[in-house]
């Protein structure tokens, strides 16, 4: 392969950056075909829809668990050490959501 032919392919515009390149790295087998960078391909891309589906509802389960843990954890460091964490606007929505519940 020529510089001429590597600046086409890889899409290099100056010729003495392939040149230098080359001279750096000139031990290559350039008679191959450049490979494509691809990205690999992940367990989750054989997945079936039922397969997909059931793994998306135990990530959203998991998901409810760990809000419903940090709002009890909030909650009892406002109650017990009287910090305040959550911003005030979403206090004010708790109480006015409480208040339709009740």
């Amino acid at each position: 392969m020529t510089y001429k032919q590597a600046q086409s392919i890889y899409g290099i515009q100056g010729r003495s950056t392939v040149l230098t390149w080359l001279r750096k790295h000139g031990k290559m087998d350039w008679t191959t075909n450049p490979r494509k960078n691809t990205m690999p391909k992940s367990p989750r891309a054989n997945e079936t829809p039922a397969q997909k589906i059931k793994r998306l509802e135990q990530e959203l389960e998991d998901e409810r668990l760990r809000c419903l843990l940090l709002n009890r954890v909030v909650d009892i460091l406002d109650a017990e050490h009287g910090m305040s964490l959550r911003k005030k606007y979403i206090a004010k929505e708790q109480e006015a959501f409480k208040k339709r519940r009740k």
